[in-house]
């Protein structure tokens, strides 16, 4: 027999609460970082880039759990102000490989005090086992 549908349950949606999550802790990084002109995301981009060199578009989103056309778009803003260079790779003028500049490299690490104190105030607000858990469900494969 079918349960009756009761959308109270909805109130304990789970996809709710991770987005809801994902906003607030977006929010602390983005506060920090904001005197260094970037957001977390930004942020994010220029330390892989430094972490991996220079890494093709593709490449660098499957490994952020990002969209390409998401990557895409940040990459151009941040281009734009000189953080990194975008350039086609000669074989296929559609495979652009990212690459951070010096000026990018000197604002993430002046900037990494600024992650630092994101990243502990977040770390305390989850405990240790909070902590575990998301990096378990980052980690995870739901489908």
């Amino acid at each position: 027999m079918e349960r009756a549908t009761d959308l109270a349950e909805c109130r304990n949606c789970l996809c709710l609460a991770a987005r809801s999550a994902a906003r607030r802790i977006t929010a602390v990084y983005d506060r920090e970082l904001r005197p260094h002109g970037l957001r977390a995301t930004q942020f994010t981009i220029l330390t892989m880039l430094m972490m991996r060199g220079q890494t093709t578009v593709g490449a660098l989103a499957k490994s952020l759990g990002m969209d390409r056309t998401t990557l895409t778009r940040n990459a151009a803003l941040i281009a734009a102000k000189g953080w990194i260079a975008v350039t086609a790779d000669g074989g296929d003028a559609r495979l652009h490989v990212l690459s951070i500049t010096p000026a990018g490299q000197a604002l993430a690490r002046e900037a990494f005090p600024a992650w630092r104190r994101a990243q502990e105030r977040v770390s305390t607000a989850f405990g240790p086992v909070g902590v575990a858990a998301l990096h378990r469900l980052s980690d995870a494969r739901m489908t």
